[in-house]
């Protein structure tokens, strides 16, 4: 899953994907209803590849706590964010056994399985490609160099 430039924006519903980067800004399309709006640079935003969770031991970023939430659901939706905080927090604590709980509130639970769900409704949930081994893109082949006689 790649979520490099989906972006939330405070105030706004939903998520965004960033399209274009202007001189005062950018332009953003909502994944909600398709939409494209412009923001200034001083609206508070986050790129979702940026955001982390809380855990006991260190922060876990949010790309592999969505990746862990499309194993376990084997890429299809997850519970719904309406459902009660206690059954979100014990689904929460499937995905991510040691998260903080004291400092991960049930809105964070909330927001992270509304994003989920927004994603893989738009198709944005899927198994990435392994990458190809350097030595497989390296297929190439040379040409051998001829010595250049030196001059005496």
């Amino acid at each position: 899953m790649n979520i490099e430039k989906i972006l939330a924006i405070s105030g706004k519903p939903g998520l965004y994907e960033l399209k274009i980067q202007t001189r005062t800004g950018f332009v953003a399309e909502s994944l909600l209803d398709g939409k494209k709006i412009t923001v200034n640079m001083k609206a508070n935003v986050s790129l979702l590849s940026e955001i982390s969770i809380y855990t006991y031991e260190a922060e876990k970023p949010l790309a592999e706590i969505l990746n862990a939430i499309a194993k376990k659901e084997k890429n299809g939706p997850a519970i719904s964010h309406k459902e009660d905080a206690a059954t979100m927090a014990a689904y929460f604590k499937e995905i991510l056994p040691d998260y903080d709980e004291e400092r991960v509130y049930g809105s964070d639970i909330k927001k992270v399985l509304n994003w989920y769900n927004l994603l893989q409704s738009k198709g944005m949930v899927k198994d990435e490609a392994p990458k190809a081994s350097s030595k497989e893109e390296s297929v190439t082949e040379e040409k051998p160099k001829k010595a250049k006689a030196k001059k005496a």
